[in-house]
């Protein structure tokens, strides 16, 4: 399929996508983006749905040749809370909140789907539009699952598309199997005695608790995991006291865990609680560990993989569809998807820094290859 060949408007999909990073919204937040999502999907005279999940919008566009396989394709729409330091021209407007990550392009490509399927519908089948609230906290698949979604739109495969800062511009990337790891935010709190620092005999001590915890948990990888397997440990964040002459009551870590295989992560769950016990007994301290805003990893159904694969090759020619190399140690909630319905999760390569640096932005130039894959591959597996 040409370029010239989708009918979508180049110049206004760019404009959507800056005028999105322009104005990022958090998880749960994405009230605006949702509205502007809707109201597109409305003017082009698709079926929408609005408060999907929470801010989630749902569009449905039904083939004019009847009946066919319902395909789902899905867009993430929140920004991160952090700050943004490049210096576009449609740099954020919010203090503290970024599209650090992309799905301003996301959420763009897949309106270019809708707004070429809005004037081209002889098609068996149906194409149905997810556009996912908060999938940085690792909540919003799951909150549209609890809101219905299969049962709603009840659709038979599910394809999502992000994209990859280490891929060239050009060059597309699937994976049979496991794609990205599992995430777990581990909040570990420990409760001691608190006091004066020239007294630390009258002090149960969380600071020397957490210490030992930063250590000992580097052993749950490195001792525990059998070196084949890939599994991440990493502590991003120590809170604890306040003054340099108090021994403080509380102190609290907060980390990530990530693995490829559910044996592998529940083994590294069973390690940290058995460690936080044992440093427990050993301080006197009270340690209490949480595994929260938890994804699984992000694992391709292999034909689903191998039809997205055999669509990009007809985009981006065989040679830049990448079909061999390293799964990611990060994580998407996308996977809550894959549990469910067979699909796939893709790659769109576009250069730059790595997403979540403080001067990404997406690169404008692939928005047209999104759109054309997306609307390739729709097509294809409707009628297959």
């Amino acid at each position: 399929m040409a370029t010239n060949a989708l009918d979508i408007d180049i110049d206004e999909l760019v404009a959507l996508r800056r005028d999105i990073h322009a104005n990022p919204e958090i998880a749960f937040d994405e009230h605006r983006t949702s509205e502007l999502v809707a109201a597109k999907l409305r003017a082009w005279d698709i079926e929408t749905h609005t408060g999907v999940g929470g801010t989630g919008v749902v569009g449905v566009v039904r083939g004019l040749r009847g009946k066919g396989r319902p395909i789902a394709l899905r867009a993430d729409m929140d920004a991160l809370p952090m700050e943004e330091e490049g210096r576009p021209l449609h740099r954020s407007q919010r203090q503290g909140v970024f599209h650090g990550c992309g799905h301003d392009g996301h959420t763009a490509m897949l309106l270019g789907v809708a707004r070429h399927f809005c004037r081209n519908r002889d098609f068996a089948g149906t194409v149905v539009l997810v556009f996912q609230p908060a999938e940085e906290t690792g909540g919003g698949a799951n909150a549209m699952l609890a809101d219905g979604l299969e049962e709603r739109f009840a659709y038979d495969e599910i394809y999502a598309l992000h994209n990859a800062p280490h891929f060239a511009p050009g060059t597309f990337g699937v994976l049979d199997g496991a794609m990205l790891a599992s995430c777990d935010e581990v909040v570990i709190r420990i409760d001691g005695v608190g006091g004066h620092g020239s007294a630390p005999e009258k002090t149960k001590d969380p600071v020397m608790a957490a210490g030992q915890l930063i250590c000992a948990l580097q052993t749950v990888v490195s001792r525990s995991i059998e070196p084949s397997a890939t599994a991440v440990l990493s502590i991003g964040s120590v809170h604890a006291g306040s003054a340099p002459n108090v021994i403080p009551s509380h102190a609290e870590l907060t980390g990530t865990l990530r693995a490829f295989d559910e044996s592998v992560r529940a083994l590294a769950k069973t390690r940290i609680r058995a460690i936080c016990e044992g440093i427990a007994i050993a301080s006197e301290c009270a340690i209490s560990v949480e595994f929260c805003n938890s994804s699984p990893a992000t694992i391709n159904h292999r034909e689903q993989a191998a039809a997205a694969a055999r669509v990009a090759e007809g985009i981006f020619g065989t040679d830049n569809v990448l079909r061999d190399f390293a799964p990611l140690n990060g994580s998407e909630d996308f996977s809550e998807f894959l549990l469910r319905r067979p699909g796939a999760y893709a790659l769109l390569g576009q250069g730059g820094v790595y997403c979540h640096h403080p001067e990404f932005d997406f690169n404008d130039d692939v928005l047209p290859l999104g759109v054309r894959f997306f609307v390739a591959l729709a097509m294809a597996r409707c009628a297959a």
